[in-house]
């Protein structure tokens, strides 16, 4: 091999993004004070939230201090991050009050949401929100154990590769997202820097497929001759990219749509495009790191016994590929660097304060529930791998994830900002600063935790599906509309099956995504 040159280290990009995880929920036990110079995690702070005095269970302990998981499937069942749901997490307020225990859909303006334009994020309202949320979701009020479990995160022995990933290269504890909301949104951000007006993933359920048309570093990389792959890990019929930004992918969808086994293969090879995304899988068993959700979710079955050991074993396979990649004229271990990056945290506790943000269009009207895009999400998990970085870094800066396609945008000559958003996010290019590059047999070993298989006996349903597998359904019925697809006229009551809604999806797109179609 060529001796390795810092101006090709970022030749090609590799991102992992898993979901709903905060960065305290999952790192803020990282390094321990004075390990180094300076890590906003969780370790020698005093943190905790108060508990409602509207609680049933167990209000006289006033508060609930942060702690450690007991189990790798927490929370269960899965918080609220939905736009409403956020705002009550970072302003512990629920206004109007009837918005305490009901599901976000039904909730009224100003949607939980301060009306003085001047109040500061208190991060207060964590357990107030899960124990509301759980309400809507259950029918019942939890105990004092089950809504405690808000409050607590993960410690390095839990998460033993997203650890090492993190301690071994660079992590950035001030890395936000960008729409205090939920998936869709934040997703459709870190590819295009904006949402189109959009704070929630399917209302209307056509809202992303159909009427989200902005541009997408995608079709950038592509105008200046460069190339591009989504690689999803089975057994997902679909791309969640794709459904987000199907109005302007459509005609990539048999082409640049593949499976995670292709993505070992193009390492294996030196054949990784410039730019490479890659998604857990997020049906059935799936790895995507996302808390369960059956409780809000009836008629999918699908969670496994811990999503996060399940993507802990997928993170490692695909660093092991990219470190092991060696190739003398491609793609390899030298000029490839790989993200690990969160969606949202999806409800879960986070004690740093969401700065302020650039709306991406000023000149656009108000967006959904009111929304006027001038304040980040809640802090994620972010890492970088790449032999140009120390060990254990620490980024204290301010990034987002506008950040990645500014830093593709400037490594490429990939044309102006795409909004306001990415505009203003910082270039990660500075991070990769070695003037020698570490050789991968330096590299961490990463060793994940035995994962228990998914139960197949859960699968199909004839369960009918609850309000958020029942979304999700009827959006990809709203793609498989806009492609022209033979789909039934179907409405919030319908009555959706779970088992006949997953033999529905893929037949739908067994022929949109031939590639990943299973054998």
């Amino acid at each position: 091999m060529a001796r390795p040159e810092r101006i090709n280290a970022l030749d090609h990009v590799v991102v992992i993004m898993f979901e709903n995880r905060s960065l305290d929920n999952l790192l803020g036990r990282l390094y321990e004070p004075g390990e180094v110079q300076s890590f906003e995690g969780v370790a020698g702070k005093d943190l905790s939230n108060p508990i409602p005095e509207w609680a049933d269970h167990s209000a006289d302990r006033k508060t609930v201090p942060y702690g450690v998981a007991k189990t790798m499937d927490t929370p269960n069942p899965d918080s609220g991050e939905e736009y409403p749901h956020v705002n009550t997490q970072v302003f512990g307020l629920i206004e109007p009050a009837g918005n305490r225990g009901i599901s976000y859909a039904k909730m009224a303006a100003p949607y939980n949401a301060p009306t003085d334009p001047n109040a500061r994020p208190t991060m207060d309202g964590f357990l107030a929100d899960y124990i509301s949320a759980f309400t809507a979701e259950t029918g019942r009020q939890p105990t004092y154990d089950e809504y405690a479990q808000i409050m607590t995160g993960y410690t390095p022995k839990q998460v033993p590769v997203v650890s090492a990933l993190a301690r071994g290269f660079a992590t950035f504890d001030h890395w936000f997202c960008e729409v205090p909301s939920q998936t869709f949104p934040n997703r459709s951000f870190f590819h295009a820097a904006t949402s189109s007006g959009y704070v929630v993933n399917t209302s209307p359920p056509d809202s992303f497929p159909v009427h989200n048309t902005a541009e997408t570093i995608f079709e950038r990389l592509e105008s200046k001759g460069l190339t591009w792959r989504v690689y999803c890990d089975p057994p997902t019929p679909l791309s969640m990219t794709a459904l987000i930004h199907a109005s302007r992918l459509r005609g990539r969808f048999a082409t640049n749509f593949v499976t995670t086994d292709q993505f070992l293969e193009d390492a294996a090879k030196g054949q990784l495009p410039n730019y490479s995304f890659i998604e857990p899988n997020f049906l059935h068993g799936h790895n995507d790191m996302h808390p369960a959700f059956n409780a809000m979710a009836p008629g999918m079955n699908f969670d496994p016994p811990s999503s996060l050991l399940g993507g802990e074993a997928l993170l490692a396979k695909i660093y092991n590929a990219i470190r092991s990649s060696a190739s003398d004229r491609g793609s390899n271990a030298f000029n490839t660097l790989m993200m690990v990056n969160f969606d949202e945290h999806g409800g879960t506790y986070d004690h740093v304060t969401p700065p302020a943000a650039p709306p991406p269009d000023p000149a656009a009207p108000v967006g959904q529930m009111d929304f006027t895009f001038n304040r980040s999400g809640i802090r994620v998990p972010a890492i970088a791998i790449s032999p140009w970085i120390a060990e254990r870094t620490v980024v204290n800066d301010e990034y987002r994830h506008t950040s990645v396609i500014r830093t593709l945008r400037e490594r490429w000559s990939l044309g102006a900002p795409f909004t306001a958003r990415d505009a203003a996010a910082r270039d990660i290019t500075p991070i990769l600063s070695l003037d020698y590059p570490r050789v991968p047999e330096s590299w961490p070993d990463v060793i994940p935790l035995p994962v228990a298989k998914f139960d197949v006996a859960l699968l199909p349903s004839d369960d009918p599906l609850g309000p958020l597998p029942k979304a999700i359904f009827l959006a990809c019925l709203g793609l498989g509309k806009a492609l022209g697809q033979s789909v039934p006229d179907m409405g919030p009551d319908a009555d959706i099956r779970g088992g006949a809604a997953v033999t529905m999806i893929r037949d739908m797109f067994f022929e949109v995504f031939p590639r990943l179609a299973l054998p």
